[in-house]
């Protein structure tokens, strides 16, 4: 690469927002795309997975990349809109890469991969990974744990081996800032052995809020790739109803090995859930809404509120019953919009403001009567009582909408969402943007 040329480190990309020669917004770079090439040749990189608007991720070759610049990718225009696959000779870097473990060629020594760093080549728009950031182990007495070097591609060999294993500490880090449901799309586009070992990687509270945004599939999947003992302590770390939902995908002796392991509490709330009818208000609800005694102020229902915990839905209401105040509770009174609680002084007892004239839900409601519970009354949660009157749990909107949807539908895109096209700009001659011998280099896998 000729002095001067740009190098750019591949996980500064991620999550980059790409714009179009007008200055609107493509999508934001998800990975990107390489080619092992034989004999120690520098990868070429061959474009960029882009998640557009849509949650569709798409292709967009470097030949159409004109910048890549001030934290952000500048594209000609010409987009694809075909959804992007994989090709059997194509690694993806962020997400195959990171956290390998390879080796020097000089020394014979193991070390992990941490960063690439790709170049452009003169002349064209072409580019090609350089340069391999690396961190080295302890071997060498006086040398200090966690030392980083920088070395050429052409230094380092093991990129073509299958590793098992393989870590996911540096790709995590590139993804640290994504929503729960975007890190799930992430990890929906892994390969199930790189799904797996991200999965492993994350904390049980991060794992949890990510399988609760996966597909029925990966949700089972990656619970069977954990031990058992921490497969229950995510369990517990889930939303109860999105936990009963998972257990009811698993074979019964699998379910009654975790249930086994759950603390008692968990566990009778999964059981509870998992033996009323799906998609009926039982089967929808969350037996951990917020629960207040008559006596309770004000003051003390928003400290409730206020807990980041709970999602908005939960939090938008809060509801008065009889001793015991856990589900099921004593005697049902009522309940008490955030709104009311708002506009009342602190030291005002909830008994006060209750709101008794809204009859709550029944656990045997089925879906249609929740849905137009919730809409003719307004309300994004709705109380859901037993016939003896005790409060069993609460039904919110969100839950409702996953029974409402198709059941893919978080493989799907965005509804509504659409990409405006460039104007005047014509699909490209390939359909998917790559060519079948890309700039004349054989596709082969890296045979070191």
């Amino acid at each position: 690469m000729p002095a001067g040329a740009p190098r750019v480190f591949v996980s500064h990309l991620a999550g980059v927002p790409v714009f179009d020669p007008n200055g609107d917004q493509v999508g934001r770079v998800r990975d990107l795309v390489a080619m092992l090439r034989l004999g120690g040749r520098a990868p070429r990189v061959l474009g960029l997975v882009v998640e557009v608007v849509t949650r569709r991720r798409i292709f967009l070759p470097m030949t159409r990349v004109t910048g890549v610049e001030s934290g952000q990718v500048i594209t000609t225009g010409v987009v694809n809109m075909r959804r992007f696959e994989q090709r059997p000779t194509e690694t993806l870097i962020l997400g195959e890469l990171l956290d390998r473990t390879v080796t020097l060629v000089e020394t014979g020594e193991d070390v992990t991969v941490l960063d690439v760093a790709m170049g452009q080549l003169p002349a064209r728009r072409d580019w090609a990974i350089e340069k391999v950031f690396v961190r080295r182990g302890r071997s060498g007495a006086l040398r200090r744990r966690g030392e980083t070097l920088i070395a050429d591609w052409s230094a380092v060999t093991g990129f073509s081996l299958e590793e098992h294993g393989q870590g996911a500490e540096n790709l995590l880090a590139t993804f640290e800032q994504l929503r729960p449901a975007d890190l799930a799309n992430v990890l929906h586009h892994l390969s199930a052995k790189r799904r797996g070992e991200v999965a492993a990687a994350l904390d049980d509270e991060r794992l949890a809020d990510v399988l609760e945004e996966l597909p029925d599939d990966d949700q089972v999947e990656i619970l069977g790739k954990l031990q058992e003992e921490r497969a229950a302590d995510v369990l517990e770390a889930m939303d109860p109803d999105d936990a009963a939902d998972l257990l009811s995908e698993l074979p019964e002796e699998d379910k009654e090995r975790l249930l086994a392991l759950m603390r008692p509490r968990d566990a009778a709330d999964m059981r509870r859930l998992m033996s009323y009818e799906e998609g009926s208000a039982g089967g929808l609800m969350t037996p951990d809404p917020i629960v207040l005694r008559p006596d309770a102020t004000v003051a003390d229902a928003l400290a409730r509120v206020r807990n980041q915990d709970l999602t908005p839905a939960l939090a938008a209401q809060v509801y008065v019953c009889r001793p015991p105040d856990e589900t099921p509770t004593g005697r049902y009174l009522g309940l008490v919009h955030f709104q009311r609680l708002l506009r009342e002084p602190p030291y005002t007892l909830v008994a006060s403001v209750v709101d008794t004239d809204l009859r709550p839900l029944p656990p045997e409601a089925p879906l249609p009567g929740v849905t137009s519970y919730l809409a003719t009354y307004n309300l994004v949660t709705a109380p859901v009582v037993d016939e003896s009157g005790s409060l069993l749990g609460a039904v919110t909107v969100d839950d409702v909408l996953d029974h409402l949807l198709p059941h893919d539908w978080r493989e799907r895109e965005l509804y509504g969402l659409t990409v405006r096209p460039v104007p005047g700009s014509a699909p490209p001659e390939v359909p998917d943007g790559r060519p079948e011998v890309p700039g004349g280099w054989p596709e082969v896998p890296d045979a070191r």
